[in-house]
């Protein structure tokens, strides 16, 4: 009977957390409350199986990136990307989404989008233009290039977490197929958006009038952000060589900065997504109800029948199925849901790494489908609502569903071509 009861909960809390009826938050802790009280697992248990790992390393990179949100940097990086684009607005787009993706793999998706979104408005506003092809094009292109490391993507850290594989061993794995996933997409989202952004000259003079040096305000902090910032990134690429677990290495830069910078920890604290770092432990219950009452063995044996112990079969697959789960469903609770089915079928005898790919690509690059796949899609949904220019469901499929088919299509070329052939 537990069984059953533990996959109820677990279902009632998906299906509110896909609804955006219910805050997300509130459902998952919910939801991880109900697994304890009716006895499937002990509190001691539950909190034991929170991955405490991808909760300080978010924490320690949201510090950071607070911190750098003071510095105006950003807005400058936004405003130059105008200036280098000479005020042409497809250019402009273009560059935008260059620097959003680049951004995303060093700090996650999320944050970059919160970061880069004002400025977008701005921009679009002094251009005449409406922001949604922009903000469109950002958010692509944030679960894109998030996808290519450790720290980009919510579940890459998630999985990076569960097989230990480090940042190096993504960014060498998934960093390729990124880079070529993100020019089809350059030229896809240029022909989508050509007939949309036309420009008088004399606005297209007036942003190229706008001075970036004006949104630094403050050029110590900046100095000593990027060089924390770089050291941090420094700690990611040799952490296994160091012998420290990523969230250790943030936490230290978090600290470091906050130390040299001199600035209060508590309006810093404040700024972290607590939210989101809730959300990621009432998750992790949840789903370690279904793994202690041995649900998800039973999927694992179901799913090794199902493809007869072959690995092309069971990793093309599970690409697919995760690009099609994470386009109808938030990408985060589907891939925390997935982790111990593909740790079963790594233990059924298949080799677990070309499955881990798998899943991080379907994962990040199918949340692109839809405005509800990805934490950043409804970040930028709600950015441009409070602007006056709401997103619309259909009309970011038109767009994010033609881009995730084309990037799981490549994904799938190269999984074959590099670890199944």
């Amino acid at each position: 009977m537990e069984p059953w009861i533990a996959l109820a909960i677990f279902v009632a809390a998906y299906a509110a957390i896909a609804s955006d009826r219910v805050d997300r938050t509130l459902a998952a802790l919910l939801g991880a409350v109900a697994v304890i009280l009716v006895g499937i697992t002990s509190q001691e248990d539950a909190f034991a199986a929170v991955d405490w790992n991808v909760i300080f390393l978010l924490a320690g990179m949201m510090i950071i990136a607070g911190v750098l949100r003071r510095t105006g940097v950003f807005g400058w990086l936004a405003v130059r990307t105008v200036r280098l684009a000479r005020g042409e607005p497809l250019a402009i787009l273009l560059l935008l989404a260059g620097v959003t993706a680049v951004l995303s793999a060093f700090l996650d998706n999320v944050t970059t989008i919160v970061l880069l979104a004002p400025v977008t408005l701005y921009i679009a506003t002094t251009l005449r233009l409406s922001p949604v092809p922009f903000l469109v094009a950002e958010v692509l292109a944030s679960n894109i290039g998030g996808a290519a490391t450790l720290i980009g993507d919510p579940p890459n850290i998630l999985i990076g977490s569960a097989s230990g594989l480090t940042f190096v061993d993504f960014l060498v794995n998934l960093g390729p197929v990124v880079v070529i996933i993100f020019a089809v997409f350059a030229v896809t989202i240029g022909l989508l958006f050509r007939g949309q952004l036309a420009v008088p000259p004399d606005v297209r003079a007036a942003v190229l009038a706008l001075d970036e040096s004006e949104f630094i305000s403050d050029r110590r902090l900046l100095r000593l952000s990027l060089a924390v910032l770089a050291l941090t990134i420094a700690g990611f690429l040799f952490a296994a060589a160091i012998d420290q677990r990523p969230a250790t290495i943030a936490l230290l830069g978090a600290a470091a900065l906050l130390l040299v910078a001199r600035l209060e920890p508590d309006e810093l604290f404040r700024e972290i997504d607590w939210s989101t770092l809730l959300f990621f432990v009432g998750l992790f219950v949840v789903v370690h109800g279904l793994i202690a009452t041995g649900v998800i063995a039973t999927v694992g044996r179901w799913l090794v029948e199902i493809t007869g112990g072959n690995q092309a079969v069971a990793t093309l697959g599970l690409l697919w199925v995760s690009g099609g789960a994470s386009a109808l469903v938030d990408n985060i609770p589907y891939t925390a849901t997935m982790i111990p089915v593909v740790q079963q079928l790594g233990s059924s005898g298949l080799a677990a790494e070309p499955l881990w790919w798998a899943l991080a690509l379907g994962a990040c690059l199918g949340g692109n489908a839809t405005i509800v796949g990805a934490s950043a899609n409804i970040v930028a949904a709600n950015a441009a609502a409070r602007a006056g220019h709401p997103i619309t469901f259909g009309r970011f499929l038109r767009v994010g569903g033609i881009v995730a088919v084309l990037s799981l299509v490549i994904s799938s070329g190269y999984v074959w071509l590099r670890y199944l052939l």
